[in-house]
């Protein structure tokens, strides 16, 4: 298992430009030889979407999907987005990381996570830096990559979906974006969980991915 740091985080915070471009060459560059099983979470999800598409089944020969979505679909949602990230890159630039960590750890998305989780989340979130997360933002946020809704159909490798229970908003996301992959789609809802479901249940998650790993 090779577990990458994305640029603009943790190890590779110093590492420039943060772009998509680089990112998938990125992956492109530590997957070299065997066809492998692809696996991203949130951000990282939908990084793993455009790379499937940028290599295609050949190299990626199963496309694994952790609460992530394919992008906003709408310009001025998008737009919206983009500005919102970039203000908030602009603020990160003036914090202290242990200040983003107490802001990011009132996310919405994150609520209901039990202590352990909280505090191992807590813990890896301060292994970034301030600048690093605003390369990021600003190079990979959800309002600067292009969806691909509609490229969903290209991807001809088997593809598993993962999200909890408790995670309504990317519950519905993978609701939608599974009938599109064609037939070639597994739904996974993982049973008290909410949006970290690798976090707040890494036995079961361990088990999709090997699963999904050894076929």
């Amino acid at each position: 298992m090779i577990a990458p740091d994305i640029r603009g985080h943790g190890a590779a915070a110093d590492a420039q430009p943060v772009t998509l471009d680089e990112v998938l060459a990125d992956v492109s560059e530590l997957a070299e030889g065997e066809p492998f099983v692809l696996a991203g979470y949130s951000m990282g999800g939908r990084i793993a979407l455009h790379a499937a598409l940028a290599l295609g089944p050949d190299r990626v020969r199963r496309l694994v999907l952790i609460g992530a979505s394919p992008g906003l679909a709408d310009e001025s949602e998008r737009a919206a987005r983009r500005a919102d990230d970039d203000a908030l890159a602009g603020r990160l630039e003036r914090m202290t990381i242990d200040e983003f960590a107490a802001e990011w750890s009132r996310n919405p998305v994150l609520a209901g996570q039990p202590t352990s989780v909280r505090d191992a989340v807590d813990a890896d979130r301060r292994r970034n830096t301030p600048a690093g997360l605003a390369r990021a933002l600003r190079g990979l946020g959800t309002g600067v990559l292009p969806p691909v809704w509609d490229r969903l159909g290209e991807l001809t490798m088997p593809v598993t979906l993962i999200v909890g229970d408790r995670d309504a908003k990317f519950g519905a996301i993978a609701e939608r974006m599974a009938p599109r992959f064609g037939g070639r789609c597994e739904l996974e809802v993982v049973a008290g969980t909410g949006h970290a479901v690798h976090l707040e249940a890494p036995d079961a998650t361990a088990a999709i991915l090997r699963k999904a790993a050894q076929r």
